[in-house]
């Protein structure tokens, strides 16, 4: 393989790791919901949720941030911004800059009103899988 070739590849990388991120993003707060069609998915939520926390709430370094960190510079790409995806793709973009903290606390937060309905809907007697 050629350099540019794999220069090609890791850029490649990159791009599949940013639009992962972009993914998980989204899914953090909208997942509860589609658990309310799709129950077999609330573990894998939950997941998703908690790992968020983590990163958010404990500082733990983001494996999608330090996949693409490592793709970049393989691909000869300027670096992330010290404090990762966040301040590259999303802050000042989708979010304003001084507004980070607030969007996660509203993704969490929607997350905890899906997970509620859910909730509500097993009490209710609801079932696993949705009616037919």
């Amino acid at each position: 393989m050629t350099g540019r070739a794999v220069k090609r590849l890791y850029s490649a990388g990159v791009a599949a790791t940013v639009a992962a991120h972009f993914a998980y993003l989204l899914y953090v707060p909208s997942g509860g919901f589609l658990a309310l069609r799709w129950p077999r998915t609330t573990a894998l939520h939950v997941a998703s949720v908690a790992w968020g926390v983590a990163v958010v709430g404990l500082k733990l370094p983001c494996p999608l941030t330090s996949l693409e960190s490592w793709a970049r510079r393989k691909a000869q790409m300027d670096p992330l911004p010290t404090a990762g995806f966040i301040d590259r793709y999303v802050a000042g973009l989708f979010i304003p800059s001084g507004r980070i903290g607030v969007a996660q606390a509203v993704a969490f937060a929607a997350a905890a009103v899906s997970w509620a309905l859910l909730a509500r809907r097993y009490r209710r007697g609801g079932t696993p899988t949705p009616a037919p």
